[in-house]
């Protein structure tokens, strides 16, 4: 199976820590690391703080997409991150976006993202890699959704 993830960071060595969680995802034995974006430097979302790199991967995989959402959690708990601002500053913050065409709406994990089609910083890093990708609850590629994004913020 594969899926899309965002990675991001802005607090420490964020290049380092984002280069880290890729060679940790890479140890997985259930998880291979397909393609990975450029790295973009973004202003924050949320409350007052650092600019963020951000990009995206994209993983085949062997888990179920609880499981994978699990070790994402992991990996950032092993690289720092803590829990404590919403939408603060962080060591890093992986996220999962797509997982094949699943559609899957629990308290725990929502799939598409809920909020990937709204943020440039996603979108931009996704359609570097993979812009073909149909986002299942639009039926739009991710250049497409891309593309809608600019043009509702001129």
């Amino acid at each position: 199976m594969y899926c899309a993830i965002a990675l991001g960071s802005n607090l420490g060595d964020s290049l380092n820590y984002l280069n880290s969680s890729l060679q940790e995802l890479k140890r997985d034995s259930e998880i291979e690391l397909v393609l990975c974006s450029r790295w973009y430097k973004t202003t924050a979302v949320g409350p007052p703080q650092p600019d963020y790199l951000n990009g995206c991967a994209i993983l085949r995989v062997h888990l179920s997409p609880n499981e994978l959402l699990r070790r994402l959690l992991e990996i950032e708990r092993q690289l720092g991150r803590v829990r404590n601002i919403y939408w603060g500053p962080r060591t890093l913050d992986l996220d999962l976006l797509l997982y094949e065409d699943i559609i899957l709406d629990s308290p725990d994990l929502q799939i598409p993202h809920p909020r990937m089609k709204e943020r440039a910083f996603v979108l931009v890093p996704l359609s570097e890699i993979v812009p073909n990708w149909i986002e299942p609850i639009t039926g739009q590629t991710i250049k497409e959704l891309l593309q809608c994004l600019y043009l509702n913020n001129s």
